[in-house]
This record gives C-alpha cells, sequence and structure tokens, in this order.
C-alpha cells in the first residue's frame, strides 16, 4: 500500500537533473545616476535543472531557474558608515545590519 502510495505522489512530480553553468559575459550591470551616484546591480544563477519526466506543451524542454540579484550603492563621494560594534576591539557585537551603501 505504501509503495502504491509513493508512485502516485511520483506521477504529480517534475522530476529535475541538475545542470552545470558558466558565466559568459558580465554578470554585472552599472548605471551613473544624475547625482554621481553609480548603482550595481550584479545577477548569479544559484541552481538550474531540467526536468527529465516532463516537456512543455509545445514540446520543448522545461527548466528549473533559482537566480538571485545584488545591488549596490556606491555614493557619489564614496563614503558610507558602520557601527562602532562592528570595528576589531571595540565593544561586543550584537546583530550587524548590512553597511549603508548595501541595499
Amino acid at each position: 500500500m505504501r509503495d502504491l502510495l509513493y508512485m502516485a505522489e511520483a506521477k504529480d512530480r517534475i522530476e529535475f537533473k541538475m545542470l552545470e553553468h558558466e558565466s559568459v559575459g558580465d554578470d554585472t550591470v552599472s548605471f551613473k545616476l544624475e547625482d554621481g551616484t553609480i548603482v550595481k546591480v550584479k545577477v548569479s544563477l544559484e541552481r538550474v535543472g531540467i526536468a527529465t519526466n516532463y516537456r512543455n506543451p509545445d514540446g520543448t524542454p522545461h527548466y528549473a531557474v533559482n537566480s538571485a540579484v545584488k545591488v549596490y550603492i556606491i555614493p557619489a563621494d564614496k563614503r558610507f558608515t558602520m557601527p562602532k560594534n562592528q570595528v576589531s576591539g571595540a565593544a561586543a557585537p550584537q546583530e550587524r545590519p548590512s553597511p549603508s551603501h548595501i541595499t
């Protein structure tokens, strides 16, 4: 009975084979704002897979893609702040917020 339940669940699942990947070209795009601030956007692939037991309705392969987007803000004066407790030798650190130049 347990095997039948597993087989029924398996029919409702799409299986994927993980694919290796490499970056082709730049992974970062930079924009300069009118106030001189630079905005950098970095895109990366975390995991990519191709379905082994399913195809799209038009017959093409079905992919699962997990990606990450990171945005960096670089002020025109290139200054930023951070709490003193993040400096070595300062008081014991508590919760560490991100530096002010990363959103």
